[in-house]
């Protein structure tokens, strides 16, 4: 079994950011990731200063390759089970579906989360292209263009607010969502249009966008679409080793992200729904040097145990 100062279990942004800190601090460090990042769909990524345009596994190659580079090692696997080591301190055992076992003093988890969309024909297969969540991510390229906002969602009036930002012609689809007066007047103050009844399925045309058809045949031509999906954290770890989760079902952490498990940290998607890239990499940072902070108490209490014990 290796044995680690830190085991870093998902390998994005948060994780990656985590490990170059803690390597860079001398520490035995692993990171485990499954392969499967939640902005894989996506053609590049934007707002990550310096790295704007950049495509998300760009990203990804150039931060195992700097944290590679400082020492720590990047395991491909996936996590079936982690359970303590024993009573005396925090410590860890991670077995992986390949038969591996990994063993850490702490760990820093940061699976992320999935985005469950709406049932609708061609929302999969547009996700990231021109079917698209962040209006901060994706706002700018579509600017100025026919956009939609299809409900389903509690947020979806807000988020159409928010598109409307990016262009003068916006159109609601509140799908099997119920609009109130109070919604509908506020819409059509800011030139929101609403087009009621349920979503068939998305139009496209030479691999494009071009309109969403409603359940009755109309079409409303749009060159894209945002949504908000439902946010759903992979936080199965978390939940076994017994973490507090608040009444929406994420963990409970502090702004370090530790956790109310001992020797648990958390960073990014996990534990934030609302982190981008850039977001998720300060804080697996901001948990990298509080991590670091909770090793060294322990190496000095250690040492010093060591320090009385010698004649």
């Amino acid at each position: 079994m290796n044995d680690y100062d830190v085991l870093v279990i998902g390998g994005g942004a948060a994780g990656l950011s985590a490990a170059l800190v803690l390597a860079r601090a001398q520490r035995r460090v692993a990171v485990v990731d499954a392969g499967e990042p939640r902005n894989a769909p996506a053609q590049h990524m934007q707002g990550f200063l310096s790295r704007d345009g950049l495509p998300p596994a760009e990203l990804l190659r150039l931060g195992r390759a700097e944290v590679s580079g400082y020492g720590a090692d990047i395991v491909a696997g996936r996590v079936t089970d982690v359970r303590r080591a024993g009573d005396a301190a925090p410590g860890f055992e991670v077995a992986l579906a390949d038969g591996d076992v990994l063993g850490a003093r702490r760990l820093l988890v940061a699976t992320g989360l999935r985005d469950v969309l709406p049932d609708i024909p061609g929302v999969r297969e547009r996700w990231g292209r021109d079917l698209l969540h962040c209006p901060y991510c994706h706002g700018h390229e579509v600017r100025s263009r026919p956009l939609g906002v299809i409900g389903g969602t509690p947020e979806a009036v807000a988020h159409a607010h928010l598109v409307r930002q990016w262009s003068d012609d916006v159109v609601v689809f509140p799908h099997t969502d119920t609009l109130t007066a109070d919604d509908r007047e506020r819409l059509l103050a800011r030139a929101v249009g609403v087009v009621d009844g349920p979503v068939g399925r998305l139009v496209v045309h030479d691999d494009e966008l071009s309109g969403v058809e409603m359940a009755d045949g109309r079409v409303v031509p749009r060159a894209a679409v945002f949504v908000r999906p439902r946010l759903v954290p992979d936080n199965e770890v978390l939940v076994g080793l017994g973490c507090a989760l608040d009444e929406n079902g994420w963990v409970v952490a502090d702004a370090t992200g530790r956790t109310s498990v001992a020797g648990v940290w958390v960073a990014g998607n996990v534990a934030n729904p609302r982190a981008q890239v850039i977001t998720a990499a300060g804080e697996g940072s901001a948990a990298a040097i509080a991590l670091n902070a909770d090793l060294v108490d322990e190496d000095v209490a250690a040492a010093l145990d060591a320090f009385r014990r010698t004649p």
